[in-house]
């Protein structure tokens, strides 16, 4: 079960962040920082001062997709017989939280990101992590046969 949760987690977090990546790599179309955003540690104490390079800043990212991960898996394990409808659920309301914390992780950041209140950028964040929870069902889904 770890191991299914771990591989989830990995996988939708890769998926998020390519996703948000990709919409800062045309960023000449959409100037929306959106993956800065995502990475940003920035303002956390002892880690914040330090210049990662943006594949750490990517593992600090996953290790926190894994961690949902995880917990997605444990939730569905304990609820046994668990229909394609119910894992949806699960997913979206594990990843539902996530959405509103554009709004402080905006306001924390000190490097460049997307206004607080920039309506596209918070589309694409919301669209990423909606992505995201998608990642957890088909993940499960794929995964769970082979794991």
């Amino acid at each position: 079960m770890l191991r299914l949760g771990i591989s989830i987690g990995m996988l939708s977090g890769i998926i998020l962040g390519l996703c948000l990546k990709w919409i800062e790599w045309i960023e000449w179309l959409t100037g929306k920082q959106v993956y800065t955003l995502l990475l940003n540690v920035d303002f956390i104490p002892i880690i914040g001062p330090i210049q990662w390079p943006e594949w750490v800043e990517f593992v600090f990212h996953l290790l926190i997709a894994v961690a949902i991960g995880i917990f997605f898996v444990y939730i569905v394990g304990k609820l046994n017989n668990m229909s394609i409808r119910k894992i949806v659920l699960c997913s979206f309301l594990l990843t539902l939280p996530t959405i509103p914390l554009y709004f402080p992780l905006t306001l924390l950041a000190l490097k460049p990101t997307p206004a607080v209140d920039d309506a596209v950028a918070i589309f694409y964040w919301t669209a990423g992590h909606l992505i995201f929870a998608a990642a957890l069902v088909f993940g499960y889904i794929i995964l769970k046969r082979r794991l």
